[in-house]
C-alpha cells in the first residue's frame, strides 16, 4: 500500500471530489452537497449527496461519475443500486456519492447524519479570456440602474399618466 504525504492526500481527495462533482454536473444533478465526514467515520472522508429526477437520471449520473473518476486516473468505483434506480451509491474509496430521487432523499435525510461539516464544491473550471470578458459585461448589465433625480422621476410619472389617460 502506498503511503501519501498529508499534502498529497489532500490534493488526491480534492481531485477525486472534483471528478465526482463534474460527473454529477454533466448530467444535471440537482442540489449537490459535499460533506467532510473524516471525523465521523474511518471508512471515508467525504460524502456527496445529489438529487436526480428519475430512475433513468440516477443511472446516468452514476455512469457519468464512474467515467469521470476513471478519466481522472482513479480506480473504477463500486456502484450499488442501479437495478432499482431510486438510490444509487457510488463508492470511490475515500468519497461516497449518494444519488437519490427526491422522495428517497427527503425520507432518509442524509444531510442530518453526515452534514455537520459542509465542504465547498470544487472551484469552477478556468474560463477563456473572451468568456470572462463577456461575463463581466453581463454582470454590468445586471447591475442596478442608476438612480434618477427626483425631477426626472416626476416628469416620467406625468408622461405615463398622460399616456394612460389618452
Amino acid at each position: 500500500m502506498k503511503i501519501l504525504s498529508e499534502t498529497t492526500a489532500k490534493r488526491h481527495l480534492s481531485k477525486l471530489q472534483a471528478a465526482i462533482v463534474d460527473g454529477l454536473e454533466d448530467v444535471k444533478a440537482q442540489d449537490i452537497q459535499v460533506f467532510d465526514t473524516a471525523h465521523l467515520s474511518p471508512l471515508f472522508e467525504r460524502v456527496i449527496v445529489a438529487t436526480a429526477t428519475s430512475s433513468r437520471q440516477t443511472k446516468a449520473l452514476a455512469a457519468s461519475v464512474r467515467d469521470k473518476v476513471r478519466e481522472a486516473g482513479f480506480d473504477k468505483p463500486r456502484v450499488e443500486g442501479e437495478d432499482n434506480g431510486e438510490w444509487v451509491i457510488v463508492d470511490c474509496g475515500s468519497i461516497v456519492a449518494h444519488i437519490m430521487q427526491p422522495a428517497i432523499r427527503q425520507y432518509y435525510r442524509l444531510e442530518e447524519i453526515w452534514g455537520d461539516k459542509p465542504v465547498k464544491k470544487a472551484k469552477p473550471k478556468a474560463q477563456p479570456a473572451a468568456t470572462a470578458a463577456e461575463d463581466a459585461a453581463a454582470a454590468d448589465a445586471k447591475a442596478p440602474a442608476k438612480r434618477q433625480p427626483a425631477a426626472k422621476k416626476a416628469a416620467a410619472k406625468k408622461t405615463a399618466a398622460r399616456k394612460a389617460g389618452a
